[in-house]
Order: C-alpha cells, then sequence, then structure tokens
C-alpha cells in the first residue's frame, strides 16, 4: 500500500465514539508557549559509514563502490531489494541529541549520491507497482509504465539483536550460519511502514504484495526519464518531510543522534550477468582524491520545545495536530503515541483534547 496513505482511515463510528468519550474525560490544561532554541543548518560530506549491504560483500564497510538492485523475478532467494547500500551520520556533535523526538521541527532534508556506473540504469522518476516486478506468467502482472527503475530511499530497521547504536558499517550481515540465499535475514534492512502506520521491513515488498512510498525518490539532474544514467550523475533525494510518517523518522533518528538510510532499487538485472548501478562509497580513491563523491547529507532543524501533543510544534495544540493523530490511527508510531502504550489510540486523544489551546 502506499505510504503516503499511511495509515488506513479509521472507522468514523469507532473515531466519533472516542471523541466523544475523550472530550468527556479530558482535562483542560493550558499551554505552556514554544520556546525556539536554535535552528541548525548543517552538511556532511561524507558519511560516518556507507556499506553495500549485500549478502556475498566480502568486505563491508570497505568497498570503494555500493551497488542496488533487485532481485530475478519468481526467484524465491534472496530479499526482493537485494542489493542496499546502508549509509549513517552522525548528528549529535551539531545537532544536540536526547530532547525528545518532537523537539526537532524539520525544515528540509537532502541527502545527495553520484553515480559510479555508466549508463547502467534509464532514469525513471516515479514509484512502480510491485505487480511490475512478478513473472509475466503471474495473474498479478503489469506491465510497468515506463522504462527503468527508480532509486528509492527508505529508512534503516534491526533484528537479530541489533540496533542504530550497536550496528556499524562493518557489522555482520546476518546471523551466523545463516544461509545467505534466505530472504529476510538481514541485520539491517529498508525500513518503511504499511498500510496501518506499522514499521516494517520493505525488502520484500514483492512477495508481501504491496507497493511502499519511498521517503524520497532520487532526481538525476540533466538526464530525461527513460534515457541511460552517465557515470558521475548526482542523484538527489529531497525527502518528504510533509509526511508525517517520514518527519516522525527523522526526528527520532536526530533525538538518538544519528541518521541512517536505506538506498534501495528493484532495478530488473540478471544474476551475474548484469551492469549493476552504483554510487560512490567514502572508501573510493576518487572520492579521497577530491575527483568523486560520497554521500552527503543537508539538514536544516529548528529545535523547539514542544508542549504535549503539539506533534507540529507550533506552539497550539489545534486541528492540525488532531488530523497527525487521526492519520497514525492505529499505528504504533511512537511520535503519536502520547501515553505510550504501543498503540495510537482513544487515549492519545483525549491527552490531545485536554491539551488544545
Amino acid at each position: 500500500m502506499p505510504l503516503s496513505s499511511p495509515s488506513a482511515p479509521p472507522d468514523r463510528l469507532a473515531v466519533a465514539s472516542a471523541i466523544a468519550s475523550a472530550v468527556a474525560s479530558a482535562v483542560l490544561v493550558v499551554a505552556s508557549p514554544l520556546r525556539a532554541d536554535t535552528t541548525f543548518s548543517v552538511t556532511y560530506t561524507t558519511p560516518t559509514g556507507d556499506r553495500w549491504n549485500y549478502p556475498f560483500n566480502p568486505t563491508p564497510g570497505l568497498r570503494p563502490t555500493a551497488s542496488v538492485f533487485g532481485n530475478e523475478a519468481g526467484s524465491p532467494l534472496f530479499d526482493n531489494r537485494d542489493g542496499q547500500m546502508t549509509i549513517v551520520f552522525n548528528t549529535d556533535a551539531d545537532i544536540p541529541a536526547g530532547r525528545g523526538a518532537s523537539s526537532y521541527a524539520v525544515t528540509s532534508a537532502r541527502l545527495t549520491l553520484q553515480f559510479a556506473t555508466d549508463m547502467a540504469l534509464a532514469y525513471d522518476d516515479s514509484t512502480d507497482p510491485w505487480q511490475s516486478f512478478v513473472l509475466k506468467s503471474d495473474r498479478n502482472f503489469v506491465q510497468d509504465r515506463d522504462p527503468g527503475q527508480p532509486v528509492e530511499l527508505f529508512g534503516v530497521g534491526f533484528r537479530n539483536g541489533w540496533s542504530a547504536d550497536t550496528w556499524v558499517e562493518t557489522s555482520p550481515y546476518a546471523p551466523g550460519g545463516s544461509s545467505l540465499l534466505n530472504p529476510g535475514i538481514r541485520n539491517a534492512y529498508a525500513l518503511g511502514y504499511d498500510s496501518k502506520g506499522n514499521l516494517v521491513d520493505v525488502s520484500n515488498n514483492v512477495r508481501d504484495m504491496f507497493t511502499p512510498e519511498a521517503f524520497a525518490i532520487g532526481a538525476v539532474p540533466g538526464v530525461e526519464p527513460g534515457d541511460l544514467i552517465p557515470i558521475d550523475s548526482l542523484c538527489v533525494f529531497d525527502l518528504a518531510i510533509d509526511n508525517p510518517i517520514v518527519l516522525s523518522y527523522l526526528q527520532q533518528n536526530l533525538d538518538q543522534g544519528k541518521v541512517l538510510f536505506s538506498v534501495t532499487s528493484l532495478a530488473k538485472v540478471v544474476q551475474q550477468g548484469t551492469l549493476f548501478p552504483a554510487f560512490y562509497c567514502k572508501e573510493n580513491p576518487l572520492v579521497i582524491d577530491g575527483l568523486a563523491h560520497a554521500a552527503k547529507l543537508e539538514l536544516s532543524v529548528k529545535l523547539v520545545e514542544c508542549i504535549t501533543a503539539d506533534f507540529d510544534c507550533d506552539g497550539v495544540v489545534g486541528s492540525v495536530d488532531l488530523a497527525l493523530l487521526l492519520g497514525a490511527w492505529g499505528g504504533s508510531d511512537p511520535l503519536y503515541d502520547v501515553n505510550g502504550n504501543g498503540t495510537v489510540g482513544p487515549e492519545d486523544l483525549a491527552i490531545l483534547l485536554g491539551a488544545w489551546s
């Protein structure tokens, strides 16, 4: 399901009942004024870590390039988004961490990569449906309406005991003893949201039969859609910070002092027989000599002190905050789970209405 609809519309009667109950139980609270501290505009020209996140990478964190591609249509092997690039930027030295996720009002976020391969991918600036990546004999198959496959940006999730605090670019791909042919085993994976607003691994969205909307789709300046992408072209991701899901992810990352991204593509390839689209990593000799660019992150963030349930940090708990909460209804996004019980629901609505100003 599209990420632009992060959660299914809540049942109207259920919401109406919840609102009525919340209004009845809400306690009037006088909101404290918003206090803006500092606006940070920072640019990171080199990531803390960049890794070709691929099962058969013998030198994780040390490769000069990272390629992104999908598995073969219909194959039970590997993740659908097989070749991924994982990028980490430590931000706590420039933007104070630990202030609470809602204290970070992100006004812009842009990630820029540079292609290290020549004419390996036709430029596609739009999302392709999952049905276009199955076998043509599959009853679900639909023809892709345009050439090429987009390069897409997601967050990073972890499993098998790993976390953003413990995982580094040289960490193992999967638990010891795992068959690297199996899907769904990588320790760090492309993280998105399902139709209910729950965090999920989008690495196998074709098998799982849904089309996630990326945090951003790579734009290639100077190249027309459908044309092959020349070497050294830039791939620019302007993150959709107007999407509450994307904004929440960035806020939580800034709160932990570390921003992480997964770069993926379902580029159609034949294993061992195709030139894969790839990007320069910080270890590349051309990057070291200043002749090419590793991943660059540009952030503009206002650090503010928000009152409870003021999700957009504008100093007022009102209709915009109510709309954001209802958009996350039934999910588990901690930004909107005000009471911390694991579900966005009537109790959180009661708190919001109690803080209404």
